[in-house]
């Protein structure tokens, strides 16, 4: 039963990650996290681990999920060149300082910056106006410095410390930069890939510092078993997925991406 319920919330996640630009992390860590507590317990060291198998294996499934949504965005001719880069290396040089960070955290500590995480973007989401609604025939505008390299260090630091790949960040600010949801969402992939990447390596090398042996499926805090799971399902949910790209309208892609966040929110909260 385990593997089905993760098997069925990898679909989830590849449909999230083609349609709203979620990689895997809002989807695979709430799940991953309270399903590893409950098979293992609280004072077993996979159950004392849990938050950080949960962030280190969501980011590995982000790897496949961002990388295939991406090429199906760019077949669709959704992806333009300067909100990617170098706005993307600037997210992935963030993304080795918060693995690192998470790496010395405690999974409490996580959790809670989850949860924080998520509340705040709601609300920016809710009460800020240009997520919501766009005015009609509104040019896109480019990033500023500011914006590409101080910003993309932090939506890398913070996106890899929680394990939830930028999207959170990077589509309300390409959403206030002019950009429809489709078009916003799609850039939210290749934006995703260097947090994944990024965070996953670094997480691999900074394992070998922890005093937890957690059995013969895990590499370093990877769960290679939900890996593949997770990754399988995926594949599935993006090819159902791929049929509606661009085809949502506008307002109604804005608040079911607002409503997913609340989703999470609730489930993490509850415990």
């Amino acid at each position: 039963m385990f593997y089905v319920l993760l098997a069925c919330f990898g679909c989830l996640s590849g449909i999230t990650a083609v349609l709203f630009g979620f990689g895997g992390g809002f989807v695979v860590v709430p799940l991953l996290y309270r399903m590893l507590i409950t098979s293992h317990g609280a004072d077993d060291p996979v159950g004392q681990s849990a938050m950080h198998i949960a962030v280190t294996t969501s980011t590995c499934v982000m790897i496949v999920n961002a990388l295939i949504a991406t090429v199906k965005h760019h077949r669709a001719g959704n992806l333009i060149r300067h909100y990617v880069w170098p706005l993307g290396g600037f997210i992935g040089l963030g993304a080795v300082v918060g693995a690192v960070g998470a790496m010395w955290a405690s999974s409490e500590v996580i959790r809670y910056g989850f949860i924080v995480y998520l509340g705040v973007t709601i609300l920016d989401c809710l009460f800020r106006r240009g997520f919501l609604t766009q005015s009609d025939g509104a040019v896109p505008r480019r990033l500023g410095r500011a914006e590409v390299s101080a910003g993309g260090i932090s939506i890398g630091a913070i996106a890899t410390f929680l394990g939830v790949g930028g999207s959170v960040m990077t589509v309300p600010l390409l959403r206030r930069c002019g950009l429809n949801m489709s078009r916003a969402t799609s850039m939210a992939n290749p934006l995703s890939l260097p947090v994944a990447v990024a965070g996953t390596l670094t997480y691999m090398a900074m394992a070998g510092f922890t005093e937890f042996d957690l059995g013969p499926w895990f590499v370093g805090y990877i769960d290679l078993m939900a890996f593949a799971v997770l990754t399988l399902g995926a594949l599935l949910g993006i090819r159902l997925a791929t049929p509606w790209i661009g085809r949502i309208p506008d307002k109604v892609h804005a608040r079911v991406y607002v409503g997913l966040l609340m989703l999470v929110l609730i489930g993490m909260c509850l415990r």
